[in-house]
């Protein structure tokens, strides 16, 4: 496909970013570098600060305090049609007027733009969409009329471009497809790519470089499965997916394992993916990397983490596994997915099984989950 309209990518970095409003401070030092060509996401829960973020990057919004630049041009006070950004929107904003052709057009004859149409078909032509130039936005589906808001966004030959939310309206299947879409577009033009999200598996499948966002600040950044497998803050492991998570004063520092005391037995987790080697540390593991079973010995003998004995309390059927809840006294319950091959180790409600799991599955974490009140 030609892509020669397309500028390349720029670097983006935020500076000492601060933005308050009246009450409350969105965002908190704010420091943020993404390399040019990057498809970065920022993720979070409602209300953490990612959109304010993409917002100040666009230009609606002006930071309190700290810069913005983009190919190391500062650009905080610049204008927003001044800037080489462009957004494309959940709700795709596209008139429904005008041909698909025209939408297209529109940004580049705003601009004065010289031969806007052969510029606005070079972009259908990019999500594949030339085929449809003339038909109005009502007779598109949802992921057409998205493609045709990501055309809208290229053609205007941004350095960076911002994605909020752009999925969300679209079902399951087809926002996967997108996704795909997306991420081939995002390589197949080099553009750096600002993609805010909530959808955890959205960021984790699309994203080179993931920052999860909370109360304003970036808890923890890096590769998609760095994040998952190595989380380090509580919110993190549990934003990310589901995670068991053990509590315990360390009682025991070896050369390469921080053991922990918990419901009459010790708790392992590599030196090297701890956060904490003293005092009270919680350990956690992801629900698939653990596994049931009725006798605890031959785990034991494994070198593995047991803990049990504990009943199994409810069996969830979700089609690729199916998710066990098994309470075990003086520890809480415990997650285990155990994958749809045909076969589970026990199916039964009520029977009495043991967890383990691979010691370097553990990983230590730099906070402790709030203590419950007492009756709770």
């Amino acid at each position: 496909m030609a892509v020669e309209f397309v500028a390349r990518g720029a670097d983006l970095e935020l500076v000492g970013i601060r933005k308050e409003y009246p009450g409350f401070v969105a965002i908190e030092n704010l420091d943020l570098k993404i390399p040019a060509g990057e498809f970065f996401a920022l993720l979070g829960p409602s209300g953490c600060g990612k959109t304010t973020t993409l917002r100040l990057v666009a230009g609606l919004d002006s930071p309190t305090k700290g810069k913005i630049l983009i190919g190391n041009q500062d650009v905080t006070g610049i204008k927003p049609h001044e800037r080489p950004v462009n957004t494309v929107f959940q709700n795709y904003a596209l008139f429904p007027h005008m041909t698909v052709l025209e939408n297209v057009a529109f940004g580049l004859r705003q601009r004065k733009v010289s031969e806007p149409l052969p510029k606005a078909t070079e972009a259908l032509k990019l999500v594949e969409l030339e085929h449809l130039a003339e038909r109005r936005p009502t007779q598109l589906s949802g992921g057409q009329q998205q493609r045709v808001a990501l055309a809208r966004a290229l053609v205007n030959r941004p350095s960076l471009l911002l994605l909020d939310e752009p999925l969300g309206a679209l079902d399951l299947k087809l926002r996967r497809q997108m996704q795909v879409e997306l991420k081939a577009i995002q390589i197949e033009v080099g553009l750096t790519f600002l993609h805010v999200t909530h959808d955890q598996e959205e960021a984790m499948d699309m994203a080179d470089t993931v920052a999860v966002m909370n109360k304003g600040r970036i808890e923890q950044m890096g590769a998609p499965e760095a994040l998952y497998e190595r989380p380090k803050t509580l919110f993190v492991s549990k934003f990310l997916g589901q995670s068991n998570i053990f509590v315990g004063d360390v009682v025991e520092t070896s050369g390469d394992s921080v053991s922990i005391s918990i419901g009459g037995r010790q708790i392992k987790v590599p030196t090297n993916r701890a956060e904490k080697t003293t005092g009270k540390i919680a350990i956690g593991v992801r629900p698939e990397k653990a596994f049931f079973h009725e006798d605890a010995e031959p785990a034991a003998n494994a070198g593995l983490n047991v803990v049990g004995p504990g009943e199994i309390i409810d069996i969830r059927f979700t089609g690729v596994s199916n998710q066990y809840l098994i309470d075990i006294p003086n520890l809480g319950e415990v997650t285990v997915f155990a994958q749809n091959i045909g076969k589970s180790p026990v199916t039964e409600l009520g029977a009495k099984v043991w967890v383990s799991w691979k010691v370097e599955h553990s990983f230590g974490l730099s906070d402790l989950p709030e203590a419950k009140p007492e009756g709770n």
